[in-house]
């Protein structure tokens, strides 16, 4: 048989729901694990009841749970409990995104999983994480977005404050919550031992706030918002070209003399204001006043071109229709597609990570109705 993927062979069991988890699982599932959702009876993840919905079906749900496996089960219930632990000994991950103390109640902490599987790698995704004060607080995308500081930082000088408008806070949680996997299965591969990852929204949005953090530890300047533009690299904008916007980011010198040659603007180049990027950045309005300038005499698209050809980095600002007809996020097999059972055809985002020993095909198997899969996954056998 041929392998779909480098986690072929691998056996997830997804406890989670809503986003963050299932975000993890699905990156796993998309790189070839096999990923068995247990879902609580009666209505299972969530997610399955927010929109958009396709003939009822949801469209949130199954670009988040495709090529997955869905089985009932309540933990609380004798003959389920069996047919769980059975699971844990047969599986290589387990992942949940419950609050923390939640798998303890039901008998199912990590002391507990490590008993019934000494190689189980155990990821828990949280909002503050497994230790801390705030580790037993409820938390969702916005809520740690705010707390993280990221919101800070995000929208315009003098607004009110501004989430970022995917959910990064599940998101990066779930991309770092892999990354934890994959580290320990490495691990396991040398010393035959599982390990328990523990990964917080909280802590993920910490880790990606880079120029800001280090901003702060190192000079005590606490950062704000500065619209589009770059906080230390000059220009590095969205630029107003006769109410259309395109952004341009001439991230070093030689970049800043050829975006002035390309837009006919060689004087800004004697310019001790913009003589090298530290004074670009300091006088960053009066630089943008004058590049928008000189961008009025010609369309966004026609400078696009102008400007690409130089070798200036830049491009549109694209709404989601334009994104998803992009030539390149075409030819990337970034919009990929599913046949629903229910709901038919459906198209969804792909996934980035090419490799070169396997295929990345343009249709994935389609997310699981509930407990679909109970059949299936009771002959589960240890790999």
């Amino acid at each position: 048989m041929n392998r779909v993927g480098p986690l072929d062979g691998l056996t997830v069991i997804d406890l989670t729901r809503v986003l963050a988890g299932p975000y993890a699982t699905m990156v796993m599932a998309d790189l070839g694990a096999r990923v068995i959702k247990v879902e609580m009876p009666g209505s299972g993840d969530d997610a399955r009841h927010f929109g958009p919905f396709v003939n009822g079906k949801s469209a949130y749900f199954a670009s988040l749970n495709r090529g997955k496996q869905s089985i009932i089960l309540d933990l609380k219930l004798k003959d389920d409990r069996v047919v769980f632990e059975d699971l844990v000994r047969k599986s290589d991950v387990l992942v949940e995104n419950f609050r923390p103390g939640t798998m303890v109640k039901l008998g199912y902490g990590w002391d507990d999983l490590r008993e019934l599987n000494p190689t189980l790698v155990y990821s828990a995704i949280s909002g503050f994480g497994q230790t801390g004060p705030y580790r037993n607080l409820p938390a969702y995308d916005m809520v740690v977005q705010a707390m993280g500081g990221i919101m800070s930082v995000t929208g315009h000088p003098d607004t009110d404050p501004v989430r970022v408008g995917t959910s990064i806070g599940d998101i990066t949680a779930g991309l770092f919550g892999v990354c934890g996997i994959l580290a320990a299965i490495m691990n396991r591969n040398r010393t035959g031992k599982g390990m328990m990852v523990d990964v917080g929204m909280l802590d993920c949005q910490v880790a990606i706030l880079e120029n800001a953090v280090s901003r702060y530890l190192s000079e005590a300047e606490v950062p704000k918002p500065l619209g589009s533009r770059h906080p230390s690299i000059t220009p590095f904008d969205a630029f107003n070209v006769n109410g259309e916007y395109l952004v341009i980011a001439a991230g070093n010198d030689g970049l800043f003399e050829r975006l002035c040659q390309a837009i006919g603007r060689e004087d800004l180049l004697a310019d001790p204001r913009f003589e090298s990027n530290d004074a670009r950045t300091q006088n960053s309005s009066p630089l943008k006043r004058e590049i928008e300038k000189a961008l009025s005499n010609r369309t966004a698209h026609e400078w696009l071109d102008i400007i690409k050809k130089a070798g200036v980095p830049c491009g549109p600002i694209n709404n989601i229709q334009q994104v998803v007809e992009d030539e390149q996020i075409i030819a990337r097999n970034m919009i990929i597609s599913t046949q629903d059972p229910v709901a038919g055809p459906m198209k969804m985002a792909g996934n980035p990570i090419k490799l070169s020993d396997f295929p990345d095909p343009p249709t994935r198997a389609a997310a699981p109705e509930l407990d679909a899969d109970r059949e299936d996954v009771l002959k589960l056998k240890k790999v």
